[in-house]
């Protein structure tokens, strides 16, 4: 296993102070699904799919300089670029070793990333979305975020703030 540090380490001296100046980017695994949500809500830039296993997902992780987050123990042996082995099958630990281990500040970054998209959300002025959100929704809400790829509307309600609690009673957030 490769941990994060050695990564920044493996890629060379200008590449390292590069890595260094940007949060990381990740390929996760198909087994990591849960996962893969919860550091999209955190910000994090991660990309998933089934068709991201094996050489796929290394051959993608190669493509654009990101780390292999995996629950194969058999990876190592397909020479792949830096990865971190995911220990546990439940997403709270996965979440906070993910954190720790590659020293991830989540704070600024929480609800900036499409969840089904991985996309940057962009800011959506309330007037443009009448026609795609409930009417409940529309009354009650002021700020919307809009996912220019899936096209989804996101908006800041209940759910939003059960997150928050969950990620906090991790000690996230």
């Amino acid at each position: 296993m490769v941990r994060p540090r050695d990564y920044r380490f493996n890629l060379g001296v200008e590449k390292e102070s590069q890595m260094s100046r940007q949060a990381p980017k990740f390929a996760a695994d198909r087994m990591l699904g849960r996962l893969v949500k919860w550091l999209r809500i955190t910000g994090q830039d991660v990309i998933y799919g089934p068709h991201l296993t094996g050489y796929g997902l290394i051959r993608a992780a190669r493509a654009e300089s990101r780390l292999i987050l995996t629950r194969d123990r058999h990876l190592k042996q397909k020479q792949p670029p830096a990865f971190l082995f995911i220990e546990s099958d439940h997403y709270h630990t996965q979440l906070r070793q993910v954190i720790q281990e590659c020293g991830l500040k989540p704070g600024d970054a929480m609800f900036t990333r499409c969840l089904e998209c991985n996309t940057e959300l962009h800011s959506k002025a309330r007037e443009t979305v009448e026609n795609l959100v409930p009417p409940y929704v529309f009354s009650t809400q002021e700020k919307f975020s809009w996912c220019p790829t899936c096209q989804r509307v996101f908006w800041p309600a209940t759910h939003h703030q059960k997150m928050l609690e969950e990620l906090r009673t991790l000690g996230i957030g």
